[in-house]
């Protein structure tokens, strides 16, 4: 003969933390979520100050380029002083040329500057993720360059390093690696499950929801394998090893931190001291060619005083706005040493 019989039933499995090893798992992956958190962190950080710096360099291009078309009117005043001064028979022809060499070269330095300041844009419209046109609107007007002084912190105390992605993945890293180790040594211990089905079951498929054909069971199970103790012992050593290699990369990741700030407040106070040595350098060099053209002028001295006079006063204007530059770089590279304006509860 032949007999139906129908049956539907779900079946489950619930391990139980008795020794804590599900803890310490879900521990590692929380700890390994927070890893690629300040990873992201970290990129976001490099974004920012590449932004940064990458608007500092076209601030000082335009300022130069201000500073060059403003270096232009005033040779090309020196100019028709020259040829006036010819004219009237004071001076050679030696002195025109000499003085029109001056106002061509620097005529000749905007080009390269207008293409820097172009090809700058377009870098920052990069990195912003924008159209080049959306940009010119914006940026191509000559802008003061931001103010370099600003506080920087002398003593960094460890918890503001602390806040570098770096560090803060490191740290994770370590926590994760740690519990690693935790759960390679729990692996010794056994194994507590509780196993349950819920179902029903009856010959006449008509039958299969009545409260007759309700089956369930419920079984807890202890396993405990004690015969890959080697390989259990193996993966015990492969996690302490891990953590202590951890250990040693959190440690070398706050000296390089430390390192680097340091270096970058060194590079910053350099660049303030080199700006205000400039700044008595460039005013010299102006009161320099004052002098040399009104010398010049009164026929008390000669015009290759008025030229040097010239080149000085703009060489070293470019200077001070390259030292600016270069101060603001530091303070950049500084903040991203000290993490940006990240930490792990603002993400």
């Amino acid at each position: 003969s032949v007999s139906d019989y129908f049956d539907v039933g779900l079946n489950m499995s619930w391990e139980i933390d008795v020794f804590g090893k599900i803890t310490a798992k879900s521990r590692q992956k929380k700890d390994l979520y927070n890893v690629s958190k300040a990873e992201y962190a970290a990129a976001m950080v490099t974004v920012c100050a590449n932004i940064a710096k990458t608007y500092v360099s076209l601030r000082v291009y335009q300022a130069q380029w201000k500073v060059a078309t403003e270096h232009i009117e005033s040779q090309k005043r020196i100019v028709g002083i020259t040829e006036a001064r010819m004219n009237a028979g004071l001076a050679s022809m030696l002195d025109v040329t000499q003085a029109r060499v001056v106002y061509y070269s620097t005529r000749a330095t905007l080009p390269g500057l207008e293409s820097l300041i172009h090809n700058t844009i377009n870098s920052l419209s990069v990195l912003l993720g924008t159209y080049p046109e959306n940009m010119y609107a914006r940026l191509e007007n000559v802008a003061p360059l931001p103010d370099y002084r600003a506080i920087v912190p002398i003593g960094v105390p460890v918890d503001l390093l602390r806040r570098r992605p770096d560090v803060v993945a490191a740290e994770y890293n370590l926590a994760a690696s740690a519990s690693a180790l935790g759960i390679a040594k729990k692996e010794f211990l056994p194994t507590l499950t509780l196993n349950g089905s819920v179902g029903t079951a009856a010959h006449k498929i008509g039958n299969l929801f009545t409260n007759s054909s309700f089956t369930y069971t419920i079984a807890p199970t202890l396993s405990w394998n004690v015969f890959s103790g080697m390989s259990r012992r193996h993966n015990a050593v492969a996690a302490r090893q891990q953590m202590e290699m951890q250990i040693d990369n959190y440690n070398l990741t706050v000296l390089n931190a430390v390192s680097e700030v340091d270096g970058c407040i060194s590079t910053f106070e350099s660049a303030i001291r080199t700006i205000d040595m400039l700044g008595q350098v460039v005013e010299q060099s102006r009161k320099s060619l004052e002098l040399s053209l009104d010398l010049y002028k009164r026929g008390l001295s000669p015009f290759n005083n008025v030229v040097n006079a010239q080149l000085d006063y703009l060489t070293n204007q470019n200077s001070l706005i390259s030292a600016h530059g270069k101060a603001l770089n530091a303070q950049i590279a500084l903040y991203e040493a000290l993490g940006g304006g990240w930490n792990s509860s603002n993400l």
